[in-house]
């Protein structure tokens, strides 16, 4: 199937969503931010049938690659929203209406004068605490150690969010999760994924 005649993915929205009317059901929401080749999205909503999935990404390319791994009758409960999220566009998301957020292997920018181009800023995690559900789960996979302390850092600072783990960190894979081509290569490299876990608390 060519990839214009799966526009039936796309949301194209410019006021809050409707999440009702866009799926037509009432599952609850689960939300990937920056969704690479897609994999993860075209695997996860095939296990988890029952949940409806929204991904977000910036790249037109990447979202031509998702889009050559969803068919219509088995991801029918998918779709997806080309913008950068930030205060102003996340604005669209209603408060209160994601159950689950998957964040997986966002750039780490290593370099201490790129730091401030790490997605994990508090005005971003303002962001997910706003749309996350009461007690919603947010998960995140890193393979770069310093980043993921300084995600922990920035998420033990804060009083609105708990991790689900003693140490803010596991390197045992999430119940269901789902190995994508970038986190094959990494662990070739010898970078074993860090897994973050955090619950919305407030």
């Amino acid at each position: 199937m060519k990839l214009e005649q799966k526009r039936d993915f796309f949301i194209i929205e410019e006021k809050e969503l409707n999440f009702q009317r866009i799926y037509e059901n009432s599952a609850p929401i689960h939300l990937e931010i920056g969704c690479g080749r897609g994999e993860f999205l075209a695997m996860k909503s095939r296990v988890d049938w029952d949940k409806n999935f929204l991904g977000i990404e910036v790249k037109p390319n990447r979202i031509s690659s998702m889009l050559r791994k969803l068919e219509p009758v088995q991801h029918s409960n998918v779709r997806l929203l080309q913008m950068f999220v930030d205060v102003h566009s996340s604005q669209i998301i209603p408060p209160n209406s994601i159950e689950m957020i998957y964040i997986n292997h966002p750039d780490p920018w290593p370099k201490r004068r790129h730091h401030k181009r790490r997605l994990l800023q508090d005005k971003f995690i303002d962001i997910l605490h706003r749309i996350l559900v009461p007690e919603g789960t947010l998960q995140i996979i890193t393979d770069h150690k310093s980043y993921a302390d300084w995600i922990i850092n920035k998420f033990q600072s804060r009083t609105d969010f708990c991790s689900n783990y003693a140490g803010g960190h596991t390197k045992i894979p999430f119940e269901g999760h789902i190995v994508t081509y970038f986190e094959k290569i990494k662990r070739l490299e010898g970078n074993d994924p860090i897994f973050m876990k955090f619950k919305k608390v407030g």
